[in-house]
């Protein structure tokens, strides 16, 4: 099995044989909107959302079983016809064709040269990066034998010009709307209507197939209908067209025919020519969905030509090159750093795809979940801070008043879905990620303002957390209701902590982040996620008192003040399940109709006060009560209740029961003592670690269907969230282990991931991080996984140390004497309060995390004065962020022997 090799330093890399793997495929997007899939063979779809595919939709499954791909035929007399993406029967059959894909951040080249050694064909493909959305292909012929070659090309699109939902459901009828025109240039496919049962609707959307070759020619002709295109006795792996000339001359359509209720295709055939050796010829095709053939006329003038084809392929690159500028990291090791580059366009791909539309996210209907929505908001901290405050503030509107939150996202910011399926639920984790990424954004920024921002809540008929249904929430006059960023994230937290099981942990509800938990609403308790509400609260009570401290004060919804009960003085006690929810049932029972519209303002040091009393419980709870000792002689935190209120992990007959969730939060979060960390990283190693899979898997084998907590545990063993190797959460282990300073541990954790990833003869995956890896270490739902944005937060941030807090600049690596790769320095390079830096680090001494600290800081080449950490990261220094210049900057740091005691 070939490997895959860097060829440059942009990430452009280079795979012989992509076409034997199967299941590998290359996203092919822009911001416009086009979202599309091309594997080596072609294959793939592309679309603009849910109802508008360009391609038939495809699952995995597909990109091996479906025939209608992308392709080329090569069409001469006395010869077979010949795909130039190894398409025909007997190309597939011999196996015997040199074939390479070269790939760069965002545009697909694939080479095939025929066993007879006449032809090599390039085709190369990419969304150019403006406002149509459409992908552009350049499909180039060479002539490699020693003769002259008369021939004819014919390019091939696949066309379905309708929803996913047609796929199934009434697909042959929703054929029948097609009308396909044959144009100069190709053909439109502009169906009647937009099928839909609910209430059919006029379309007035065109999908498009046009080209030119390199003479300026137009196509010949088309050839609209699928099965006419096929014949009756063919398939699109042998199409009658392309094998049988009377019959493709019979069938060949000119500009002004048309093909009427049929399955629709691109087969635009081009004019002869005759070709020397070393002789090219290529044809320009664009294929994509319009608002009007207008736009896709204007398209073809656009790119199909030699000059303009070269002009947007070379805009392309560089405009996805500037996208993965701001965050690149040298540690002397190419590979590393160029695989990065492919981390780092991961969360803009989620942006661009949301968490559907690539062959193994064939679920959902687009856009992104409330989850999604914040974490990737990590990584544009990083790389595109610009307008993250304004995109946060809206993000803020899809807060209910009751603590919960809608879970989708529409298409514009600020716009939301209750739910996706429309089923009343809860996520209990969705609370908790706002704060995180708010935290993030103001130690990265220094701006408080934005807690003090005010935002309209989110209004539908769901209320105390999906368990009644009423009017929609309005402020008793009716009005909208608006509060504070703070007020937002400050209900979220509250609403949850009085939300509790019978054993004091935060209630699952419909699940956490693992969404596969979703079998025990009832009695089911998160302890993994009590962590993280827990670390929140004790942050807004910081928060708070800064607000104080520059002016800007703070005001609550009166009827908050409910859940205050320290601030008020109407106590609940912590420790009574019962209790507690009963005063959550009082402030649902009084918000029912709609906050008063009334604001209180609080005193910030005795908000804080409670807020801390709140977070400090739930974190002595977890570490005195959640606790397990296990005969391995180690120990770690249980993470979960069943829904028959059972403690999930431990000991257990068939054996131990581990999660990986269940430790991240409660090391992260300050919950475990430093000797429960190590003792956490023990069972981890032996529990969990397994090197075949690339690292630490979810869970043990917990041996059963477990229908009282959650149907991952129906799931093969090895398989997504039931003990995969789930990117996600093992990143987040090597963060908190980063941040409680076991840095070898943590580097171990970075370290096998990536090795994990870019072992292809493994992995058959390109270049970035998966969602998981199954049972034999493949790389399965690459692209479109949050594991790509803590991934790029945890090397920035923890391993290279730079990261800000409030504002400041925060100097603290945690590298390994290994990662300078015999260099003098290594470096990253990150956006810190909305400038540029590259910091630099040299390491003469060649010494350990843990055995050098900060010793000399040169801001743009003169020393600069900082302030040395706590004990907590002792090694790091702290630089005033006011004190940097507004340009970007250079900052080096000489690391000493913390040792030596100098």
């Amino acid at each position: 099995m070939s490997q895959w090799e860097f060829t440059g330093s942009d990430g452009t890399f280079r795979l012989e044989r992509a076409d034997e793997v199967r299941g590998v495929y290359f996203p092919l997007a822009n911001e416009a909107g086009y979202m599309a899939s091309i594997c080596p063979d072609g294959g793939g779809d592309a679309k603009t959302d849910q109802n508008h595919f360009l391609m038939p939709p495809v699952s995995a499954i597909d990109l091996h079983n479906s025939r209608l791909k992308r392709t080329a035929w090569v069409c001469s007399p006395g010869r077979e016809p010949w795909s130039v993406t190894g398409a025909s029967h007997a190309q597939k059959s011999r196996r015997d064709e040199a074939h390479q894909i070269e790939a760069g951040l965002l545009w697909h080249r694939s080479v095939r040269s025929s066993a007879s050694g006449e032809y090599e064909a390039e085709v190369l493909s990419f969304a150019p990066a403006g406002p149509e959305t459409l992908e552009v292909s350049r499909i180039r012929l060479r002539n490699t034998g020693s003769t002259r070659l008369e021939l004819s090309m014919l390019s091939v699109v696949p066309l379905y010009g309708r929803s996913a939902d047609s796929l199934r459901d009434h697909r042959h009828v929703t054929a029948l709307l097609n009308r396909v025109k044959v144009v100069e240039r190709g053909v439109h496919l502009v169906p009647t209507m937009s099928f839909d049962e609910r209430g059919h609707r006029r379309n007035d959307t065109v999908y498009s197939v046009l080209g030119r070759d390199s003479t300026g020619s137009a196509p010949v002709g088309a050839f609209p209908d699928l099965e006419r295109f096929i014949g009756e006795a063919g398939d699109a792996e042998q199409p009658r067209v392309v094998f049988d000339a009377q019959y493709r001359a019979a069938e060949r359509k000119t500009a002004g025919g048309r093909a009427d209720g049929c399955e629709a295709i691109g087969a635009l055939q081009f004019p002869a020519v005759s070709l020397s050796p070393g002789e090219d010829y290529s044809l320009y095709v664009i294929s994509g969905v319009f608002p009007s053939t207008d736009h896709a006329e204007a398209a073809a003038d656009r790119y199909c030509s030699p000059e303009g084809f070269s002009k947007a392929f070379a805009a392309n690159r560089s405009f996805w090159a500037g996208k993965t500028a701001p965050v690149l990291c040298s540690v002397n090791d190419g590979r590393f750093e160029q695989w990065m580059r492919w981390v780092s366009v991961q969360p803009i791909l989620r942006r661009i795809y949301g968490c559907s539309f690539l062959p193994y996210h064939d679920y959902g209907r687009g856009g992104r979940g409330w989850r999604d929505l914040w974490q990737d908001c990590l990584a544009l901290l990083l790389m595109e801070p610009r307008d993250v405050r304004t995109l946060l503030l809206s993000n803020f509107a899809g807060v209910r008043f009751d603590g919960t939150n809608a879970t989708i996202v529409g298409s514009e910011p600020g716009s939301f879905i209750a739910d996706r399926n429309s089923i009343p639920r809860v996520w209990m984790d969705h609370g908790a990620w706002p704060v995180l990424t708010v935290k993030l954004y103001v130690d990265q920024s220094g701006d408080l303002g934005l807690l003090a921002e005010e935002q309209e809540y989110f209004s539908d008929s769901l209320w105390a957390r999906a368990s009644e249904r009423i009017a929609e929430t309005r402020t008793t006059q009716g009005a909208v209701y608006t509060g504070s960023v703070f007020e937002h994230m400050l209900l979220q937290q509250l609403s949850v902590f009085f939300n509790v099981g019978d054993h004091n942990g935060l209630r699952l509800e419909g699940a956490d982040w693992n969404d596969g938990l979703d079998m025990a609403a009832e009695h089911g308790e998160s302890v993994a996620f009590s962590s993280l509400y827990a670390a929140n609260l004790l942050w807004l009570a910081d928060a708070a008192e800064r607000l104080e401290v520059e002016g800007r004060p703070l005001a609550l919804a009166d009827e908050i003040l409910i859940l205050l009960d320290r601030y008020t003085g109407a106590t609940v006690n912590y420790n009574d399940p019962a209790a507690k929810r009963d005063r959550l049932r009082t402030f649902f029972e009084t918000a029912k109709g709609g906050p008063s519209g009334t604001t209180t303002r609080v005193d910030a040091s005795a908000l804080a006060a409670d807020l801390r009393e709140k977070g400090n419980h739930l974190l002595r709870h977890i570490r005195e009560t959640e606790w397990v000792e296990s005969a391995g002689g180690d120990g770690w935190f249980n993470g979960y209740y069943d829904n028959r209120g059972q403690r999930v992990e431990g000991d257990a007959p068939g054996g131990p029961r581990m999660t990986l969730t269940g430790q991240v939060f409660s090391l992260l979060s300050g919950a475990a003592t430093p000797k429960q960390v190590k003792s956490v990283i023990a069972a981890a190693d032996r529990l969990l670690l397994d090197p075949a899979v690339g690292g630490y898997r979810l869970n043990t084998d917990f041996g059963e269907v477990k229908l009282d907590l959650g149907r991952c545990f129906g799931y093969a063993y090895g398989h997504k969230e039931n003990g995969a190797m789930f990117s996600h959460m093992a990143v987040m282990y090597a963060y908190a282990l980063f941040a409680r300073g076991e840095t070898a541990a943590a580097s171990k954790v970075m370290q096998m991931m990536y090795r994990a990833a870019a072992a292809f003869e493994r992995s058959r995956m390109y270049p970035g991080l998966p969602e998981y890896f199954d049972p034999d270490g493949r790389g399965l739902y690459c692209y479109l996984t949050g594991s790509a944005s803590w991934y790029l937060l945890t090397v920035v941030t923890r391993m290279f140390g730079v990261r800000g807090s409030w504002g400041d600049l925060v100097l603290d690596p945690q590298l390994e004497a290994a990662q300078w790769n015999g260099g003098a320095t290594v470096s990253v390079s990150t956006c810190f309060r909305g400038r540029q830096l590259r910091v630099e680090y040299a390491n003469p001494a060649n010494l350990d995390a843990g055995d050098y600290r900060v010793g000399a800081v040169l801001l743009n080449g003169s020393p600069v004065e900082f302030r040395r950490n706590a004990a907590g990261d002792a090694a790091g220094v702290t630089i005033p962020g006011t004190s940097l210049p507004e340009s970007d900057s250079v900052i080096t740091v000489r690391l000493d022997d913390a040792r030596s005691g100098a």
